[in-house]
């Protein structure tokens, strides 16, 4: 038992690490390869910028040297915790992250929990009410859903919630031209609430649809008819029958579902200019900040890695025949 455990653990590690080198690289070149220009965009692209301040920025940065060199002394500096000095914010990189990955976190985590947790009940009352008004309404919620982007939905939420009805406020994660100090958690919970349900949204669709599937298969078994002909209400089947054959493709699910919760934070943080790693990417990509890119992607893939990881794992332990 112990050598299988080492044996997964080396497996996953060895993964983790050709992932993390085969992301780094692409986003290295790609970055590399764009239009943007580095030295141009640290200093707002400043046109009286002379050529010989030009070549000094670019000489402290590290810019001037070949392409190759760039990535493998990134490489060095990144293994030995060093993830270099932002370019447009001046700082560095782990301090920026630093400040940011709380207000990402709190997003991300509560929109995932509230994704599921809705997605479950409602896949759940759509099965047991099939064919009925309530089960196409959710169908037909679910697949708009599904086929509506992100920035659409918090554009929409901000037209209606914020400037129509003017319940919440526009955007950013506190009180404009309030102290952080003087920021309470009331504040905090009220700017939050139109990002969360925006990211939420993104994960509701196929949870719903993905347990409703299910339920019906389960709700259609023989076991199932058994049970209602021993007299078992639709509480009692769902109680005893339908949550343990369910609940375990909607976990798998809604793991793996962690890549789409971090590429539609991207989104929603710059809809709602919401200070989080989502939006600070966005600017790192725009203005070409690579220490800056380089280091919220390798988090994004570690993040997306141990949610299908932990979908693995949870699977085993709660389906016996995975594990044989």
């Amino acid at each position: 038992m112990i050598n299988k455990n080492i044996a997964f653990v080396s497996k996953k590690m060895m993964r983790l690490i050709l992932l993390l080198l085969g992301v780094s690289i692409l986003s290295f070149l790609l970055l590399k390869y764009s239009p943007v220009d580095p030295v141009m965009a640290s200093v707002d692209y400043d046109t009286s910028l002379t050529p010989e301040q030009y070549k000094k920025i670019a000489e402290y940065y590290g810019l001037d040297k070949p392409i190759i060199t760039q990535y493998f002394i990134w490489l060095k500096n990144f293994i030995t915790g060093n993830f270099g000095t932002s370019l447009i914010y001046r700082k560095p990189v782990i301090d920026i992250i630093n400040e940011r990955v709380g207000a990402s976190v709190a997003l991300m985590g509560i929109s995932w929990i509230l994704s599921g947790v809705i997605g479950f009940v409602l896949g759940t009352l759509a099965a047991f009410r099939r064919g009925k008004i309530f089960d196409r309404v959710i169908k037909l919620f679910s697949y708009l859903q599904a086929s509506v982007p992100t920035f659409w939905i918090g554009l929409i939420f901000l037209l209606v919630f914020s400037v129509q009805l003017k319940w919440f406020p526009i955007g950013i994660s506190s009180p404009i031209g309030v102290i952080s100090t003087q920021v309470t958690f009331a504040d905090k919970v009220r700017h939050l609430i139109l990002p969360v349900f925006t990211l939420s949204v993104l994960g509701i669709a196929n949870v719903t649809l993905h347990t409703r599937e299910k339920m019906i298969d389960v709700l259609n078994s023989e076991y199932v008819t058994f049970a209602k002909a021993r007299g078992e209400n639709n509480f009692e089947i769902f109680k005893n029958h339908c949550i343990r054959n369910a609940i375990v493709p909607a976990i798998t699910l809604h793991f793996s579902y962690f890549g789409e919760l971090f590429g539609g934070s991207v989104l929603a943080e710059q809809v709602f200019s919401y200070p989080g790693l989502g939006s600070t990417l966005t600017q790192a990509g725009l203005k070409g900040d690579s220490p800056l890119l380089l280091a919220i992607v390798i988090i994004g893939a570690i993040f997306v890695f141990v949610g299908n990881m932990l979908a693995d794992i949870l699977n085993g332990i709660l389906n016996p025949n995975l594990r044989r």
